[in-house]
């Protein structure tokens, strides 16, 4: 069971709204996203189930930008067995799923991608990593993903923005990529673009 806020929209045709959180935030730290980008959707935010050093995760790393891989793979296939759990629960539409990402958030919803190709309907990534290399991604064939990067992200560099576009895009996803100057903050003027990009797919 993962620990869990959800909030009913008013318009059961919309996405669901997976909001997964940054190292060390909870389940309401993205809450006043979902008012930018769709107001009206169901939201699902779930806190991650491991602790390093009190701060709540998605999965273990054994150092800065280097994942657990074995406990990466367990625990998206926990997230892809709660959203299940959480639709009947609920009764939302498991085939119609967004997730909403940042930092260690964004890493599981594209572990989940790279996983489960019928795990969601499409993703924001905000400064996300490459998962997993060296397997071979499944078909997403016309699956929406945004990625929000930074030029001069310390923790993600832009070469790992782009390497995560290809990789994505050579499972046949598309793949919309904004550049930001901001280091690997989560600001206003990314969370506006990919609104703008959610309300044209």
């Amino acid at each position: 069971m993962m620990k869990h806020i959800f909030q009913k929209g008013n318009d059961q045709s919309k996405p669901t709204l997976l909001l997964l959180h940054g190292t060390g935030g909870t389940e309401e730290d993205l809450l006043q996203l979902t008012d930018i980008i769709d107001p009206d959707a169901n939201v699902l935010s779930v806190r991650g189930n491991v602790s390093e050093n009190g701060m709540p995760r998605f999965f273990r790393r054994l150092a800065e930008g280097v994942f657990d891989e074995e406990d990466l793979v367990y625990r998206t296939k926990e997230l892809n067995e709660f959203l299940a759990y959480a639709a009947q629960k609920y009764a939302f539409d498991r085939d119609n799923v967004l997730a909403i990402g940042y930092s260690n958030g964004a890493n599981i919803a594209a572990s989940l991608l790279f996983h489960y190709e019928n795990s969601l309907k499409g993703a924001v990534l905000h400064h996300p990593m490459v998962p997993r290399r060296g397997i071979d991604l499944p078909d997403l064939t016309g699956k929406p993903v945004f990625i929000a990067a930074g030029t001069n992200d310390p923790i993600c560099s832009a070469e790992e923005s782009t390497d995560l576009q290809s990789r994505l895009e050579k499972a046949n996803a598309s793949v919309d990529i904004h550049w930001e100057n901001n280091g690997h903050q989560l600001t206003i003027s990314e969370v506006e673009a990919a609104a703008k990009w959610y309300r044209n797919i």
